[in-house]
């Protein structure tokens, strides 16, 4: 299972930062920015925003494929590695330029994500917790999946 997880952000990473890195090549070959028909054309005969697209497409469906099994709140936050990657492209691709504020934010976010994933460790090692079966917040991801839970620790009590 923790390949599986390895590997689907991984793909994940990759479809998000194909789709900015795509946007931002599409958004410089648009300019300048106006509203008419010869814009439209300009901004469709690129590539990379078919890019984009394929970036997009594939980010939604290996997030909705991760959803099915990882748990949401570090899927959520693991999810955001693609900001490292992007600016990590972006200094390499386009010359723009990284401080400390830039660096500072990165460790942040991944210090974020391993306090996360340690959290949902210690979680799903203790089954004494009221923790659903993947651990964290049994029905986060709906109100009526909370619901349900309720219900069912009612039947219960």
């Amino acid at each position: 299972m923790r390949r599986f997880y390895i590997i689907g952000f991984l793909v994940l990473m990759a479809f998000d930062t194909l789709a900015q890195l795509s946007f931002k090549q599409a958004g410089n070959a648009a300019l300048p920015l106006e509203f008419s028909s010869a814009w439209l054309l300009r901004v469709f005969s690129q590539p990379w925003i078919y890019g984009a697209f394929i970036g997009y497409i594939g980010a939604f469906f290996s997030w909705m494929t991760l959803l099915q099994r990882a748990p949401i709140g570090p899927a959520f936050a693991a999810s955001h590695l693609e900001i490292l990657s992007v600016l990590a492209f972006s200094y390499w691709l386009f010359n723009e330029q990284i401080g400390w504020p830039q660096i500072l934010g990165c460790g942040f976010i991944v210090a974020g994500i391993a306090c996360l994933a340690v959290s949902e460790t210690r979680e799903a090692r203790d089954p004494e917790d009221g923790a659903g079966p993947a651990g964290g917040n049994p029905g986060a991801g709906s109100a009526s999946a909370g619901v349900a839970h309720l219900a069912e620790s009612g039947r219960h009590a």
